[in-house]
């Protein structure tokens, strides 16, 4: 809970408290601006996230990067544009299966320690996994989206806006406009937060 970024990053690298850690090529621990105003949070990297260390590197980062940039963010964007990219758990599970219980729940103090750290105006959270670990729910996405809930972080509450995983919308492109949907609400959030800072 005190570490900084530094040695934040430094005890998910060696970090060894679950059977992922002998199967990971190496740890994806997070990329974009420290001081971001907005942070997307996914669920578990993928074979092409544990080559290169990235999160949402593959078919579903650059689906994202098109997310990001239809409302005026980019991974490498400053200030109102800048966005931080996370994912609930650091290491890849095998064969990209779901994550594990166990798995989220030893990982999810470094997650948590990230938001703090970044400290956001505005939290999208990805996917079923990411929606269980910092909402603490079993509900359905479809039942979550539409409405602004919020995240404890560090004494302060976060807006946070519940959307479709890049990967499943992949799969069911019926649901993009869903997820364009959960976008603008997220915008509007954002907005509105900026606008009372």
């Amino acid at each position: 809970a005190a570490l900084g970024w530094d040695e934040l990053q430094r005890a998910v690298a060696e970090c060894t408290a679950c059977a992922l850690a002998r199967t990971r090529t190496q740890t994806v621990f997070g990329v974009g601006d420290r001081r971001a105003r907005w942070m997307f949070v996914g669920e578990a990297p993928g074979a092409e996230e544990d080559a290169k260390g990235e999160p949402f590197v593959g078919q579903a980062g650059r689906l994202l990067d098109n997310m990001l940039a239809s409302i005026g963010l980019s991974r490498s964007g400053q200030g109102d544009r800048s966005v931080y990219i996370a994912n609930v758990l650091k290491c890849r599970p095998p064969g990209n299966r779901n994550p594990e219980p166990g798995e989220v729940a030893l990982c999810e103090p470094f997650l948590r320690r990230q938001v703090e750290l970044v400290n956001p105006r505005v939290i999208v959270v990805m996917g079923r996994f990411a929606v269980q670990c910092l909402l603490n729910t079993d509900a359905s996405i479809a039942s979550l989206r539409g409405r602004v809930h919020e995240i404890e972080v560090a004494g302060r509450r976060v807006p946070a806006v519940v959307t479709y995983h890049p990967a499943y919308l992949l799969r069911n492109l019926a649901d993009k406009a869903k997820s364009w949907a959960d976008l603008c609400l997220a915008r509007e959030v954002y907005e509105r937060a900026a606008a009372a800072a």
